[in-house]
């Protein structure tokens, strides 16, 4: 004979009752078997919870009605006294009279309380730290009022809460400067106070949904996180693969855990093969592209080390990158420039679609030469760039070698503050320190100038740009950090033309009659484009498997950390 769970039923005093029993089911009430419960408890316990908190406001209203209508000031004043402390919130009671949005008897009231329940109930699948939303705190808030004090300082209580929620699912849980100093993106943070304006007066349920991200990108990561916690609560992918690198013709067991761990992922279809065979070596150069790396099909020492990465660690890497979507909740520009540092490459996007892609080499993963993220406006160019040396690299790098030989870096001009080209001859380079050298260093234009015959402009505080570079075999590396900070591209003259297609109907021509003058020259874009350095370590496409980097500065480590000491948890759901 099964067990089963009677679940509820309605008492003759109309109070929801929950039992466990025999097979005996009455005609009220839901029935299921031991086997069907943990798939649905979570779900069902919510809605008791949204039930009875429901039921409890509207019995309360009820009944304190007539005192909240007799007393109208000791109301406001509950409400006044509880919002003091938020400037925000205090506002916005302030300019709708203290009345209530949450803790009254009427339909909309009834409404919103539904619609941000569900939210939070909802909170997980968004990668939220679901404790900073504490229902149970509410809960025992609900059963302790007694008054009408005790109402205003619930009615507080809610807005705070759907604001935490609001500011949480639309630009972030965490602040990314604090995080990391190379994260200088500017959050599109709302106002508190209009948020809560704006919510009173729109439909609660539409209005909550619309505060996430809706970008294709957070709608497919979302769905990428319910993939793998489904694959969590099975098991993962399995067994690592226990060898440091295999190649093609191999045999053994190591050659069948890396088999069975492609079949996990999705890489390879159901196979009895115990050798690296055809089939093995191009599951393999597929995980090589998804993931960045030279697609040899050979399963070398960095492969490996990818193949082996627990599917724990992607869901948090998707986790990250929700955050990352929140922190940039913004209109991105029809057409905007998109480089992904991780990535190493450069797009130009139109209307969601890669118009132009090409390599690029990053900052060095050093303290003061990674790349910083940021978004700015790109307006001009430069044909045949002057290098003005940054402070930084001019004292910490030349300095030294001036010191040792005055005719060290022949190619560069040292500037005296009177903008004149200084004899070396003259100059006792030993007197001066980082922070008495007067001089400023200047190579002219040439091919073999540092920014090589281009560079692409959006003047911003970090002194970061794009642009061309005479050091060519560095595009060949599977990872390529080795800048000072600025973005080198392995095809600028390329970037160039598509940038300029827009403003002129023959732009490589635009752009030769520029450089064949070897003059520096500035070329202003007629619409400026949005450009966005991003840090992007689990990307997925509109079609296909998702896309892993590595965290090259590791600055994703910190982000998944920070979130994790915020109440964000790696969770494994059931199907």
């Amino acid at each position: 004979m099964r067990r089963v769970f009677r679940i509820c039923e309605w008492t003759h005093h109309n109070r929801l009752r929950i039992t466990r029993g025999s097979t005996h089911i009455a005609t009220h009430g839901i029935e299921m078997t031991t086997n069907t419960l943990p798939r649905i408890r979570a779900r069902f316990l919510h809605l008791l919870f949204v039930w009875a908190l429901t039921a409890i406001f509207s019995i309360f209203a009820t009944s304190s009605s007539g005192v909240a209508q007799s007393q109208p000031s000791a109301f406001a004043q509950a409400v006044a006294e509880a919002a003091a402390r938020d400037e925000s919130v205090a506002a916005f009671y302030k300019a709708n009279g203290y009345k209530a949005i949450w803790t009254g008897n009427g339909s909309k009231d009834r409404s919103r309380r539904a619609a941000l329940l569900k939210a939070l109930a909802g909170a997980g699948d968004h990668g939220l730290p679901v404790a900073a939303y504490d229902t149970e705190l509410l809960k025992t808030n609900l059963r302790q009022v007694t008054s009408v004090r005790d109402l205003g300082k619930l009615e507080v209580q809610m807005s705070k809460l759907m604001l935490t929620y609001a500011r949480h699912v639309q630009t972030g849980v965490l602040t990314p400067s604090r995080v990391d100093s190379g994260i200088v993106r500017q959050i599109p943070l709302r106002d508190r106070a209009l948020l809560l304006a704006a919510f009173a007066k729109s439909s609660p349920s539409k209005f909550l949904k619309s505060l996430p991200p809706r970008s294709a990108e957070y709608g497919r990561l979302m769905k990428e996180k319910l993939r793998l916690e489904k694959l969590l609560a099975k098991g993962g992918w399995g067994a690592k693969v226990p060898a440091k690198s295999l190649k093609p013709g191999q045999s053994g067991n190591a050659v069948i855990a890396l088999r069975n761990r492609l079949i996990a992922m999705g890489y390879l279809k159901r196979s009895a093969s115990q050798t690296y065979d055809v089939t093995i070596q191009k599951a393999v150069q597929d995980f090589q592209l998804d993931h960045g790396l030279v697609h040899d099909g050979v399963a070398g020492a960095g492969t490996m080390a990818e193949i082996n990465v627990p599917a724990e660690k992607r869901l948090a890497s998707i986790l990250v990158a929700m955050e990352r979507e929140r922190w940039m909740n913004i209109e991105r520009g029809k057409r905007h420039i998109w480089v992904n540092l991780t990535d190493f490459t450069a797009q130009i996007i139109d209307g969601g679609r890669v118009s132009f892609e090409t390599r690029s080499v990053i900052g060095k993963n050093q303290s003061d030469r990674r790349s910083p993220e940021f978004s700015d406006t790109m307006e001009f160019m430069i044909v045949n760039p002057t290098w003005n040396v940054p402070r930084s690299i001019a004292t910490k790098e030349y300095l030294p070698m001036l010191k040792k030989n005055p005719n060290a870096v022949g190619h560069l001009k040292l500037i005296d503050s009177r903008g004149r080209t200084v004899n070396r001859g003259a100059v006792d380079f030993t007197q001066y320190t980082a922070k008495t050298f007067p001089f400023a260093i200047k190579q002219a234009p040439s091919n073999r100038n540092a920014l090589g015959l281009v560079k692409f402009m959006f003047p911003n505080k970090h002194n970061i740009y794009l642009h061309d570079t005479p050091s060519k075999s560095l595009f060949d590396r599977e990872t390529r950090a080795f800048s000072h900070g600025c973005i080198r591209l392995g095809d600028p003259f390329g970037f160039a033309y598509a940038l300029l297609a827009k403003q002129t109907s023959d732009p490589k021509g635009t752009f030769h009659k520029a450089l064949n003058t070897g003059n520096e020259t500035r070329i202003d874009l007629k619409t400026p484009l949005p450009v966005h350095l991003v840090y992007r370590t689990a990307v997925m496409p509109a079609k296909g498997r998702a896309n892993y980097r590595r965290d090259v500065y590791g600055r994703d480590a910190k982000v998944w950390s920070a979130l994790s000491k915020a109440g964000v948890a790696l969770r494994a759901v059931g199907g």
